[in-house]
């Protein structure tokens, strides 16, 4: 049963345990989420709502969603906002990494294509 943003529960449980600290500016995620900056939420690293495998759908602080918005990513990556907060291409976790080297598509929105099973 996917949630209500329509990702799938097996991606859901795959990116929490994967995805500890927001995959933008690394920030470790607090278990009381009293502050923006440490409170994750769901992202996806290619702005299309129907890729959602796991080389699309990630964890963030809200911050970095917030800022990140619907910019294409290498749009954003050139931004004030991660120039200021030392965001690169080189600092993100390796599931954005994967996914600059590699563009998820609508060919491989399962989990068993992307290598999970």
């Amino acid at each position: 049963m996917a949630n209500r943003w329509g990702i799938p529960q097996e991606v859901e449980d795959f990116v929490k345990q994967r995805d500890t600290n927001c995959v933008y500016c690394r920030v470790e995620f607090s278990e009381d989420n009293e502050s923006r900056k440490t409170k994750p939420s769901w992202e996806h690293i290619i702005n299309d709502i129907r890729i959602n495998g796991i080389d699309n759908i990630t964890l963030c602080c809200m911050s970095c969603n917030a800022s990140k918005g619907a910019k294409l990513l290498e749009d954003w990556l050139e931004s004030y906002y991660c120039k200021s907060k030392e965001i690169t291409v080189d600092s993100v976790a390796s599931v954005v990494k994967n996914a600059i080297a590699n563009p998820p598509n609508l060919n491989k929105i399962t989990m068993h294509n992307n290598g999970y099973q």
